[in-house]
């Protein structure tokens, strides 16, 4: 059996108290959301546990809740307290200096979604680079300066690939626009290994690749690249979180991860069937090679 992080037991506690407590004043989801000022999606995730709940949020729903009973308002405070605190205290705050808020919150939901799929017009997903294609990302992006920086971001994203295996691996779908596999990322021995190192994990029965082939034209994806979150629980809505030069944005709201879904299924049923993707990317290896 897979081992339970200890920050996801105790938010989804917290959360089934917050449910039952909702449930007992009579407020749906949507009223929920209104008092935080949130969406529906939002409110979902702290009751499933999958995202901590801030002090101010806290105070508000136990007030609209109208929790009088003092020992229920300390025993959920205590819960938040402790939750958040475990959180904090995730491996990858060990790289805080080197890390944005936005991508602390995409590691901390990559530990406990059990799905992804993305879809990449210019690079290899981070969770399938080798490391010298990811330090060559890393340079070119010049977000970090300092070697040690760069190193550490480096580790980083090393670390996040034991996602992929263990006991509960992530389940893992890629739909990779062609010039993912021609762009001469860290040069072409990198590329080669990279390349190869793509076709492998391919293999493994909890990742699919496939490759959107220039021959396919216009397409709606070919704006910009996503990922698109699942989590174990079917109330928990799925997030979406965009890519730009300037800054990553997350979405919740049914209606744009809606969008992303049908962008997705979209992307894979243009791509090249999985194995006919792999012969593709062994092919363009083989042309990298040094």
């Amino acid at each position: 059996m897979a081992s339970v992080k200890p920050s996801t037991v105790l938010g989804r506690q917290l959360g089934d108290e917050l449910r039952r407590f909702r449930e007992g004043a009579g407020f749906s989801t949507a009223e929920a959301a209104e008092v935080l000022d949130c969406t529906k999606g939002k409110i979902s995730r702290i009751e499933n546990g999958h995202v901590p709940v801030r002090t101010p949020d806290l105070v508000a729903l136990i007030h609209a809740y109208d929790v009088s009973d003092p020992e229920a308002r300390e025993r959920l405070s205590s819960l938040a307290l402790t939750a958040n605190r475990r959180r904090r205290e995730g491996w990858w705050h060990q790289y805080g200096s080197v890390l944005g808020d936005t991508y602390r919150d995409y590691i901390e939901m990559e530990t406990i979604c059990d799905g992804i799929r993305t879809f990449q017009v210019q690079l290899v997903p981070g969770l399938l680079q080798t490391p010298e294609y990811g330090r060559a990302v890393t340079v070119a992006s010049r977000a970090w300066q300092t070697a040690e920086e760069i190193d550490q971001f480096v580790q980083v994203r090393l670390a996040r690939q034991k996602r992929l295996a263990g006991d509960d691996p992530l389940e893992f779908w890629a739909v990779l626009a062609e010039g993912v596999l021609h762009q001469q990322v860290g040069g072409q021995t990198v590329m080669h290994d990279q390349l190869e190192h793509l076709a492998n994990l391919a293999e493994q029965p909890n990742i699919t690749v496939q490759v959107l082939p220039f021959s396919r034209g216009a397409h709606p994806g070919m704006f910009g690249p996503y990922l698109l979150l699942s989590f174990p629980r079917v109330s928990a809505l799925d997030l979406v979180l965009t890519e730009t030069p300037t800054g990553n944005i997350w979405m919740e709201r049914e209606s744009e991860v809606a969008r992303y879904r049908d962008l997705f299924d979209d992307a894979r049923t243009s791509a090249l069937p999985p194995t006919e993707s792999l012969s593709v990317i062994r092919r363009i290896a083989k042309e990298h090679r040094p």
